[in-house]
Parts: structure tokens; sequence; C-alpha cells
């Protein structure tokens, strides 16, 4: 840190009955009273400096032998006070960055210009401010934190605004030619003397080397240091969002779900009700997203996921959220499962998560990707009639022309890999809607999912967290389910699942068959139970079914259940009307698993013995 040294005299003020005076032969005659401590001083050295004493005695009549005047309001207190009458007195008094405002407040006070006499105090702070302070990196940032606390003196008398500028300058510079002291090495001094002797200056490590050291500053002196910064568009937007994330760690700490502050940050200001605290720390929230770059990737995802948490738990207005929530739509692809988990503080519903805010997130993230071709481009049409006009290869332009939206593939799969993730958070909320559970799994496009084994485990543990839920709803839910998707690990674990609808264990048992016959007949060992199962209709589970046809295009109401499968059109109707069949599900689901065939209903033996009948009709064809 940088200091001057002024006289040369040595102190000679003592205290004695809480009144300081001044060791000298001379009497007083001058009695000052500042914020409630009086001071006998001399006229001659005091007021041949100072023009608002000059002025106060030749207002005041001289009726006795010392005249007294009351400074009220005097910016800095006693201390700065002291340090101007030293100086009146040739002592000698240290200056530095701590308490050059306080001192050029008091000196403004009394009005020590040079009209008054040459070399006087406002000169001599002048020259130390512009050349040795505003020079100095941290020297600039301690003075403009000392400034705060005379606002407005330090707004007339500039020194807020010098001292951002020079701050702003600095940042700008190579950091070579900047005296630091910064928060990479708090070991490293910068004390460096106005007379020349200067001490060893640490190098910084990285670009980004003063973002800690102005995270030092209030919200409102580093929201003017940051727009100054941000002002000359020559600092990398990454820098400027890591600058913000380093200040929001700091301002912004542990912030409890019910929307109150840690003891930790409440006693840093006995004063401030937790209300203010909060208050504060809203303000301080609002600051920090207005200073966000526009950039995409300025800020991670991460980052603006924890300040749409904290702007939640805050309750910030919805303009904010919505800027947020946009934000992290742009570069969804980059956060996790742990990021989406936002508390709930909606009275409206005893949801644990906020699911809407994540659902306004991903159609941020669909957003990219509007506006894609209606139909495959013309030119490319004509070429593929060329070489075939089969509808799968017009699908598959269709498909690829879609994907070439602004939100990549790769990103909708990663996309799709969280959304799944969070979906088994989630499921574990006794209080989530299941419109809302299917609203956030259908928010993915079917393609991006390239298989179903995390949606699954989704849905099965929801369907263990809402034991409660009805036939109805189960199957409302398993729509969202491919089978023909799901690996084979997946397959003999939803095979024996009892919460799952009989019509998806029957689907699930046809697409492995399927699968084992294309594979080349080798067909997975099927669980016990279900071994029994087929063993009470006469059907041998280890002869694998005959192969299966693949052109059959099956219509919509079922594409959740039998999606994808193709087989011939007699034996697919006469399963849709077998699987249709719904009376007394539940009851069959359950007793499928138990090893009791004498107990089975007729319908279900009839429906899973037309599905192996298909197959053996089916290896007979072939």
């Amino acid at each position: 840190m940088k200091f001057m040294k002024l006289g040369s005299r040595p102190d000679t003020f003592y205290t004695t009955e809480a009144v300081r005076s001044v060791n000298s032969e001379v009497s007083s005659d001058l009695i000052i009273q500042v914020n409630g401590s009086k001071y006998l001083l001399h006229k001659f050295p005091v007021l041949s400096k100072c023009l608002r004493l000059q002025r106060l005695c030749s207002e005041s009549p001289e009726s006795s032998q010392n005249q007294i005047f009351q400074l009220p309001d005097f910016p800095g207190g006693i201390e700065a006070f002291e340090l101007c009458a030293k100086f009146c007195y040739g002592i000698t008094i240290t200056l530095s960055s701590y308490n050059i405002v306080s001192a050029r407040c008091a000196a403004e006070y009394l009005q020590m210009t040079e009209d008054v006499e040459k070399g006087n105090l406002i000169y001599k702070l002048e020259v130390f401010f512009n050349s040795c302070i505003l020079h100095g990196w941290k020297d600039s940032i301690v003075t403009l934190q000392s400034a705060k606390a005379f606002y407005l003196w330090s707004e007339d008398l500039a020194i807020t605004s010098r001292c951002i500028e020079a701050i702003a300058s600095k940042v700008l510079s190579h950091p070579s030619k900047v005296s630091l002291s910064h928060s990479y090495s708090r070991r490293g001094r910068d004390d460096i003397s106005c007379n020349g002797a200067e001490s060893q200056r640490y190098k910084p490590e990285t670009m980004g080397w003063w973002a800690e050291d102005i995270a030092e500053l209030g919200i409102d002196l580093y929201w003017r240091t940051m727009i100054a910064i941000k002002s000359c568009g020559k600092v990398p937007s990454n820098l400027l969002g890591d600058a913000l994330r380093i200040y929001a760690s700091k301002w912004l700490p542990n912030i409890s779900r019910d929307g109150f502050v840690n003891k930790e940050t409440a006693s840093d200001s006995d004063s401030d009700s937790i209300v203010g605290v909060t208050s504060k720390h809203k303000l301080i929230l609002e600051s920090i997203v207005s200073l966000l770059p526009a950039e995409k990737g300025a800020a991670s995802s991460g980052f603006l996921l924890k300040l749409l948490k904290a702007a939640n738990i805050l309750n910030a207005s919805s303009s904010l959220k919505m800027e947020l929530a946009r934000r992290v739509g742009l570069q969804l692809d980059e956060a996790r499962v742990s990021d989406l988990l936002i508390p709930s503080l909606s009275y409206s519903n005893d949801t644990l998560y906020d699911v809407d805010i994540v659902m306004t997130i991903l159609e941020q993230f669909k957003l990219q990707g509007q506006s894609p071709p209606t139909s495959p481009p013309r030119s490319k049409l004509k070429i593929e009639r060329r070489r075939s006009r089969s509808a799968e290869n017009i699908e598959f332009e269709f498909q690829e022309s879609r994907r070439s939206s602004s939100a990549s593939h790769s990103s909708k799969l990663k996309v799709a890999k969280l959304v799944d993730g969070y979906l088994q958070e989630i499921a574990r909320d006794v209080s989530l809607p299941l419109s809302k559970f299917i609203a956030i799994s259908e928010a993915i496009p079917h393609f991006a999912r390239l298989d179903h084994d995390d949606l699954y485990r989704a849905i099965d543990i929801y369907l263990k967290a809402h034991p409660d839920l009805n036939k109805c709803d189960r199957k409302r839910l398993c729509r969202i389910l491919d089978c023909k998707k799901l690996s084979m690990e997946a397959c003999i674990h939803a095979a024996q699942n009892e919460l799952l609808p009989l019509r998806v264990i029957v689907q699930v048992l046809f697409f492995e068959q399927a699968r084992a016959a294309m594979a080349g007949g080798k067909v997975t060992e099927l669980p016990s139970n279900i071994k029994a199962l087929l063993a009470t209709q006469g059907i041998d589970p280890s002869r694998p079914p005959a192969p299966l046809s693949t052109t059959t295009t099956i219509p919509a109401e079922d594409q959740w259940s039998v999606s994808g499968l193709k087989s011939p059109k007699s034996s697919m109707s006469t399963l849709r009307m077998k699987l249709a069949e719904d009376d007394d599900l539940d009851e069959i689901s359950r007793n499928a698993r138990l090893k009791t065939p004498s107990a089975l209903p007729n319908r279900p033996k009839r429906m899973l013995s037309k599905l192996w009948s298909i197959n053996k009709s089916a290896s007979e064809k072939n």
C-alpha cells in the first residue's frame, strides 16, 4: 500500500478529562467541539490554514478570551478533524488509502485551500491521490471502499468516479504494468512509499486476476465498476461472467429453502433484520443479472441455474426469472441434474421442486430449433426420387433437415439424458402430479432418446412413490415408454415389475422375443415366474420364436405399446384386439407373478396363447 507523511514535529496532543489539548507554552484561545468532543487549540496555526474557521471567527464577536465553535456533522469525525489540526501545527501525519477520503472531505469542510495558504492540505492530498493512490491497484479499491462512508462528499469531489475509472483502466491494461496485491497471493504486498521505496510485486497467474479483488466492493460500487469495465468492450465475455460468479458466491451464500439466510450471513450486520438482509440479497441478485453479458456461454449453465434457484428463494420478479430461464435454455446441454433441482416455494402446490420453471427452460431450449423446414428440400427430393421413391428415404431426409436446426442434434441428445435424470429425481416426490411428470418427459423429441432405460427407471420410481395410482393413470404414464428401446436388463426387470400394466409386460416379452429372433435365435433366459406363466399354456419357453416382419404401421393410439413392431396384418389385428381387453388387468398382473398357475383367469391365457401362436404361425410360414 502507498502512503505519504506530512509534517516533521512530534505529536504533542494529549487528553485531560475528555478534552484534547496541545502541549504548548502559549495558552489556547480557540475551543472547537466536534461530535461531542472538545479541542483546545490556538488561533494562529489553525486559522492560517482553515478558511471556514476564519469566517466563523470574523462573524462571531470576541466576547471572551476563548472563542467556541461547534462543527456539527463533521465528515470523518474526530479522527479526521485531528488529522487536519495536526497538519496545521506541523505535526507528522501519515496518509494512505485508508484515511485519504476522510482527510480530503474534512479538509474540504474546513476549506483548507490554496487561497488561504500555498501548499495547503487540499493541494497535497490531491497530488498524493492522483500520483500515487490512483496508480495503485489495491489502493484504488480500498479508497473506493472507504468512499462509501462519505457518499455525497465523495461524489461532489469526484473521488468515487476517479477510482472507478482507475480500476477499469487497470483491468484493461497488461497486468505487468499494474501495481498489484491481488487475491491469488494475499501474502504479496504492494507497500510503495510515495517517496520511492518499492517492494516486490507479484505477477498475476490468470487473465481474470482482478475478479476476486473487486468482489470486495459493495453492490452499488461493484455495479458501477463493472459497467465501466464492460463499456470499454475489450474484456472477453467469459471473464466478465466468471467475475460475476465470484461475486455471487461471496455475497449470495447459503440461502436456505425457507428464504432466510444462515446466521453467518446475518451476523455481518447486527442492525439488519432477516427481512432486510433478504432484501439486500435480492438487490444483489438483480444487479448481477443486469450485468450478465449477452453472449451465449459467457456464464455457465450451473451458475445461471444457481441464480435462478436464488431468484426462486428470494421471490424475485417474474421477468428476472424468465430472463434467467431464457439464458439457461440457450445452453441447457451443459447443465447437470443437481442444478435443475430448484426448490419450490409456491403456495399453490406442495411439490418439492419447481417443475414449472424447468418446463419453461425446456420450452426456451426448444425455441432454438424452431422453424425447421416443413418438408425436405426440393433439390434433395429430386435426387432422392432418382435413387428411390420409398417413404423411408423421404422420412429420413425430413428428419435430417429438422436436426440441422440451430439447436444441434447432439445437444438434444444431451438434454434428453439430462431430463431423464431429472425425472428420476422428481419422481420421488409424492406430491408431483402425473400431468407434470408426463409433460416434462414429452418435452423431449422422440428421436433424442436413443434408449429408454433411464426413462423406464423414472417411471418405476414414480410408480413406487405413488402406489395409489389407478389403472388408467398407470396406462397414461406408460404410454411415454417405448419398449423396443429398452435394453435386455431393463426388459428383464420390466417383465417382473408388478407395478406395470399387464399390456406393457406383454409388449416387453413380445419385443424381447422378436429381438432374439432377429439376432439369430438366441433367446434370453426368461424369469422363473414368467416361465411358469407360459408353461401353464403348454408353451415351451426355451423355443425361439420365428422372425417377424418389420413393415406394418401401427395406429397412433397403440404407438406407446407396440410402436415400431411390424408383422402380418391379420396377426397384428388379433394381437391388438386381445390387448384391448382391459377387464381385471390389475388382478391378472399380480397373479402372473405368483407361481400359482391354477388361479389364473382364462382371458390372459387366451391372450398369451394367441401371442405365442403368432410367433409359431410365422415360424411355420418361413
